[in-house]
């Protein structure tokens, strides 16, 4: 049987999902459990997809080069989280990805995480994107509420219709 692809509509979900549940105040548990039905086997989207989100967000907000120190964003923005060793590293992994990729390098990402050995990528794309779209709002000034919404317009998704 054949492995299902993800499709315009899943993408369309995953950041839905995403970005309401930032602008709700949720964590990464419930971040989690809302986006990890969308996840296929071996396959790294949405990571991908997150990993879009979040370089439109540094856009959005401006960010120049330099200006979002690593420790920071786990310090401000991932509070309450630790990671350390091997998911210190993938974390790490795709905040760099993050950077790479609002640079303008395109990472293969299937032959990057091959090592991992885990079908995880997805979900520390999703912690990194989480602590650069709060620290996005943050250095714009702006509720996340707010500032998710000018997100989701930018990169085509509707957030209409929540309950923060």
């Amino acid at each position: 049987m054949p492995l299902r692809r993800p499709t315009e509509d899943d993408r369309t979900d995953a950041i839905r999902e995403l970005l309401v549940g930032l602008a709700r105040g949720d964590g990464l548990e419930e971040l989690q459990s809302s986006v990890e039905h969308l996840h296929p086997p071996n396959n790294t989207f949405p990571g991908e997809v997150f990993i879009g989100v979040a370089v439109q967000a540094m856009d959005l907000a401006a960010i120049e080069q330099g200006n979002v120190p690593y420790q920071e964003l786990l310090d401000r923005h991932l509070e309450g989280y630790e990671f350390r060793g091997k998911r210190a590293r993938k974390l790490q992994f795709a905040i760099l990805t993050i950077g790479a990729t609002r640079g303008g390098s395109a990472p293969d990402l299937l032959e990057e995480v091959a090592w991992w050995r885990t079908d995880d990528f997805w979900f520390y794309a999703m912690a990194a994107a989480t602590a650069i779209i709060r620290a996005s709002a943050e250095r714009r000034a702006a509720q996340i509420d707010a500032f998710v919404r000018e997100l989701a317009y930018r990169v085509g998704t509707r957030i209409e219709g929540f309950s923060p």
